[in-house]
């Protein structure tokens, strides 16, 4: 199709198409609400008025009728990877690929005023695709956990933060007392707070009471990769926590667990260790893609009920 222009006081025609660099195998074109073939294009002139239309192919669903919203933010993914104990910063970044996510966590440390310009772990982040979640990760006390989401904001990462606030040193377990405070005090300051818990109804609500923007209860204890442990205290929170979003956070340790996790109704699932311990971490981050996307899409299905007894697919009229 050509379009026909004056430049520089001379009459030329344009090809439309290439123009606007568009593949011509994959389009269709209409003009005029009448579609122009395919065979046309190259004879065809547009003139002035007419009202062309380019149609292309989509990923079917892309409106996404399951959208993952937290604090009116909406997610392509909802699998949460960490950045920790990766054998190098090109490892991680492959995982991060491979793993689809669209959401990492990082935790706030001092500047290695030694490590070479380049090295920084942030580098190997692509921020245009990839948001960073800020994480109070080993702070025991309410004043360590504000301070440190206060230094991760102002360094520019993020108001976001996933707060930590550990009260046993073996086996990690979040102190549920001095987390409700420390959300309280960063919501005020403005800061979308989603907080690492147990499966404490009860300090859920808490929780959800002070601001926060997602609960997060863990599946096992932090690394251990034993897998969802608490099944039962997880559909209950599921159940009875409806207005924010449900994370399981910590103890996943391959594929089946995170989809066991989303099976029980979770809106997310964040990791590290099962992805970075891995001998492969690429490839179990794709698993784990894959088995996140699996997980929500059986809960969304509805299993079938437990049963004791056999049931027989097949009709048991006519046979022989």
């Amino acid at each position: 199709m050509k379009i026909e222009i004056r430049l520089n006081g001379e009459s030329r025609e344009l090809p439309l198409l290439e123009h606007f660099n568009l593949p011509k195998d994959r389009v269709a074109v209409e003009r005029n609400r009448s579609i122009v073939p395919k065979l046309q294009w190259e004879t065809v002139a547009v003139n002035h008025g007419d009202e062309l239309e380019v149609v292309h192919f989509v990923g079917g669903g892309s409106g996404n009728d399951d959208p993952f919203v937290i604090a009116g933010r909406t997610f392509k993914s909802r699998l949460i990877v960490g950045t920790g104990k990766y054998s190098s910063n090109e490892v991680m970044a492959e995982a991060h690929r491979r793993s689809g996510t669209d959401m990492v966590t990082v935790a706030v440390r001092r500047i290695d005023l030694k490590a070479p310009k380049g090295q920084s772990l942030l580098d190997f982040i692509d921020r245009q695709k990839i948001m960073i979640l800020p994480n109070t990760a080993a702070c025991y006390n309410v004043d360590d956990a504000v301070r440190t989401a206060r230094l991760g904001r102002e360094a520019g990462l993020s108001n976001w933060v996933k707060l930590e606030v550990i009260g046993d040193e073996r086996t990690l377990f979040p102190d549920t007392a001095a987390l409700i405070e420390a959300t309280k005090i960063l919501v005020k300051e403005g800061f979308v707070v989603l907080p690492y818990t147990n499966d404490d109804l009860v300090v859920a609500r808490k929780l959800i009471d002070a601001g926060a923007a997602a609960i997060m209860p863990l599946g096992a204890p932090i690394g251990s990769g034993m897998g969802i442990q608490n099944l039962t205290g997880i559909r209950i929170l599921r159940e009875m926590i409806t207005n924010v979003p449900l994370i399981v956070d910590a103890g996943v340790g391959t594929a089946s667990d995170a989809t066991i996790a989303m099976e029980l109704g979770a809106d997310g699932v964040l990791m590290n260790t099962a992805i970075a311990g891995a001998k492969d971490p690429g490839s179990m981050a794709e698993a784990m893609n894959h088995a996140v996307r699996a997980g929500r899409l059986a809960f969304k299905s509805g299993r079938i009920q437990r049963k004791l007894y056999a049931t027989a697919s097949s009709p048991v009229e006519g046979r022989i």
